[in-house]
């Protein structure tokens, strides 16, 4: 079964010449490698058609990312003219842009330095140890109901199952009420894309009012009713560290909200990624089935090796493919004069298969070394939850390999059709 079809030298060229993240063609959602490799070496700072430039080195990549003082995180510029459309306006601004231009990551210090530190302080490494054990009963049970039925579909009977719970967890919101939170967040975050439809604005900003308005009950029992700190995200946020460090209740809220987004399809795709991945792969899973019993039980000592393993799944197929930032004044990336304001895209998918930092890059090795892939960001705006989704997918991908070793794909899987985040909608399977 071909799941990432092949492209020609010549149409990689022709997507190439002509690309615009916001128009373009299903062949580069199936498969936006080779177009990467042919912007790379021949235009790998490119102007856009909206005036934004597309950076696809690795170096140019790390050159941003490290330079805080120039390239800022802060996205009100750029998405007050993508959100605050009619009937909304920079006065009375969409549900969408009150959220993004709030959340953690699409912010600078102060407000970023605030919210990372509360919440890094409830994701301490014992407190992901602690979470486990819950993990693995988690895992297992999801595994049981796919051997009864002897199939099922990998993203939403797996992948997508795991870390809505695990969110779900670290937030403490009751299991009876987190039916709609997988649904939010691919709305939420569906409008992140470059092209959006008037539908995709709307079931974006209904999703924001309808997430937000369940939060706001939410954070009123959890004042009454704190749980502990050290474990529950959501007490934290609320409780701070310093009266000068709490959040307002818009930043409480639209975090939450980020908090829910940034786990949960990021590393649904990561789970996903992986298990078709390895039917593309044989010999690689023939060696990681070798290797299930350690990827599953993590003995101590053995901890590296699985890093390993899963960050080349996040370097071979990254969940998030795409980043942004704006240049605040003139400057230079790779001999490249930008612009003061210029808005830049971070190609985190063509920076993770550059051959300038990865030996043989398309090639899925589980052993790779010194794999310092972007899969995660660098730098200040690292992903916060790097750790838990190391973890979650260490334990689900090894245990559904030490449950289900012969599995196998029934019908191709379903692409999700976006270009920021690269993971799949369907995946239907057999468990033998």
């Amino acid at each position: 079964m071909i799941i990432t079809p092949p492209m020609s030298p010549q149409r990689a060229q022709d997507i190439a010449r002509s690309i615009d993240l916001r128009d373009l063609p299903d062949d580069f959602y199936a498969n936006p490698y080779p177009v990467y490799d042919e912007l790379r070496a021949s235009e790998p700072i490119r102007q856009m058609p909206d005036g934004s430039y597309l950076l696809t080195r690795y170096a140019d990549l790390v050159t941003v990312y490290r330079d805080v003082q120039t390239f800022s995180s802060d996205k009100r510029v750029e998405f007050s003219p993508k959100y605050n459309v009619p009937p909304y306006d920079p006065g009375h601004p969409s549900p969408l842009f009150q959220h993004h231009t709030t959340s953690l990551v699409f912010n600078d210090p102060p407000l970023h330095t605030r919210v990372r530190k509360l919440i890094m302080g409830a994701l301490t490494r014992r407190a992901i140890a602690d979470l486990e054990p819950g993990l693995i009963t988690l895992v297992d049970n999801l595994l049981d109901a796919i051997g009864a039925r002897g199939d099922g579909d990998l993203i939403e009977d797996f992948a997508s199952a795991i870390p809505v719970e695990v969110i779900g967890n670290l937030l403490g919101v009751p299991h009876e009420d987190r039916g709609p939170l997988r649904g939010w967040s691919l709305a939420i975050l569906g409008a992140l894309e470059p092209r959006l439809s008037a539908e995709q604005l709307a079931l974006g900003n209904r999703s924001v009012s309808d997430f937000t308005s369940y939060l706001t009950g939410l954070v009123a029992e959890r004042r009454k009713h704190p749980s502990d700190p050290e474990h529950d995200v959501l007490t934290r946020l609320i409780q701070g560290e310093a009266p000068g460090e709490r959040l307002s209740e818009a930043e409480l809220l639209q975090n939450c909200v980020f908090i829910l987004n940034a786990g949960h399809e990021t590393t649904t795709n990561l789970i996903g990624n992986a298990l078709v991945c390895l039917q593309e792969w044989p010999l690689q899973k023939a060696d990681l089935l070798s290797k299930a019993e350690l990827l599953a039980n993590n003995p101590r000592g053995l901890e590296a090796d699985l890093t390993t393993v899963i960050d080349e799944f996040l370097r071979f197929e990254s969940s998030n493919q795409l980043g942004n930032r704006r240049a605040v004044k003139a400057c230079t990336v790779g001999g490249f004069a930008l612009p003061a304001g210029a808005l830049v895209t971070l190609c985190i998918g063509a920076a993770n298969r550059d051959p300038a930092q990865f030996a043989l890059p398309h090639e899925l090795q589980l052993d790779r070394q010194d794999n310092r892939h972007l899969a995660f960001g660098f730098g200040v705006h690292q992903c916060a939850g790097l750790s838990l989704a190391r973890l979650e997918g260490r334990v689900a991908i090894g245990r559904f390999l030490q449950r289900f070793p012969g599995y196998r794909l029934t019908a191709p899987p379903t692409r999700g059709g976006r270009a920021r985040f690269r993971g799949f909608l369907r995946a239907p399977f057999a468990v033998a």
